[in-house]
């Protein structure tokens, strides 16, 4: 039987209305891209200001009360940040008011780069590109248990196992320090391009411009390098559970930029 994937429901403010086939509204799509973005833009608008912020913040899909769903499943965004920071104090006081009763409305995107598509001419230059947007409600976690599961979420986001092989749980400094948003997602979609560049009929078949503009798809991913041992590291080998994020995320980063440059020739394995 094959499987219903769910989707976002399309509100005004949400979709997507230029070059609209290349739009997704699944949320194994959204959330994949979100999870695998590491950082991510979150908006809001302060109410003692005239102009909207924009912040650069830690997130990740998860949860609490289901910590086995997958990404395509429904899912809430948690976003770590200090307990005093500007848009934690600003949800603190939004929360519960009663022009907001849902919480800060915030919006996040994430963007993922995966190819320079070099066109015969400069109009039609492109990128290969994932993108998301979400949009939902932010308010304070303050169950301990959910601000661990998030902190511990957002921790092996960065690097898959660092929760448990480092200093853990954090002391009660650290857990006063740390602020943790939790955003009920209302809507959300998904923007993706791939594929070679595509000319004007005039400009293809112009044999002069033709023969002297080079045009094809410059493959970008980004790579982790080599680890540089801290000034106070102890630990002799670099950990299996690192070497394999490195190595992982370096291959998938290859093939995703591979793929969009040729959808339909996935890139070798190594």
């Amino acid at each position: 039987m094959a499987r219903t994937e769910l989707e976002y429901p399309k509100q005004p403010y949400g979709t997507v209305n230029r070059y609209s086939p290349r739009a997704s509204y699944a949320l194994r799509t959204i959330h994949g891209i979100i999870n695998s973005c590491p950082i991510l833009h979150v908006s809001f608008n302060p109410p003692d200001s005239s102009f909207p912020t924009i912040l650069p913040m830690i997130g990740q899909m998860g949860s609490f009360d289901r910590p086995s769903a997958d990404e395509g499943q429904v899912l809430d965004l948690y976003l770590h940040g200090y307990v005093s920071s500007r848009i934690i104090n600003t949800t603190r006081k939004t929360t519960g008011a009663a022009d907001e009763p849902d919480g800060l409305p915030v919006c996040v995107a994430a963007s993922h780069l995966d190819g320079l598509v070099l066109a015969l001419t400069p109009n039609s230059h492109s990128y290969n590109y994932r993108s998301a947007v979400l949009f939902g409600h932010a308010t304070l976690v303050e169950d301990t248990a959910e601000k661990l599961y998030a902190m511990e979420l957002m921790t092996d986001a960065v690097v898959p196992g660092r929760w448990s092989n480092s200093r853990v749980p954090p002391n009660a400094a650290e857990m006063s320090s740390t602020g943790v948003l939790r955003v009920r997602i209302t809507t959300g979609s998904a923007k993706i391009r791939a594929g070679p560049p595509s000319d004007d009929r005039h400009d293809l078949e112009n044999p002069d411009v033709v023969g002297r503009v080079w045009t094809g798809v410059v493959p970008v991913h980004t790579t982790f390098g080599s680890p540089i041992p801290g000034p106070y590291n102890a630990v002799t080998d670099v950990p299996p559970y690192l070497q394999d994020t490195i190595d992982e995320w370096n291959q998938s980063g290859a093939e995703s930029a591979m793929e969009a440059a040729n959808p339909r020739k996935a890139a070798p394995k190594s």
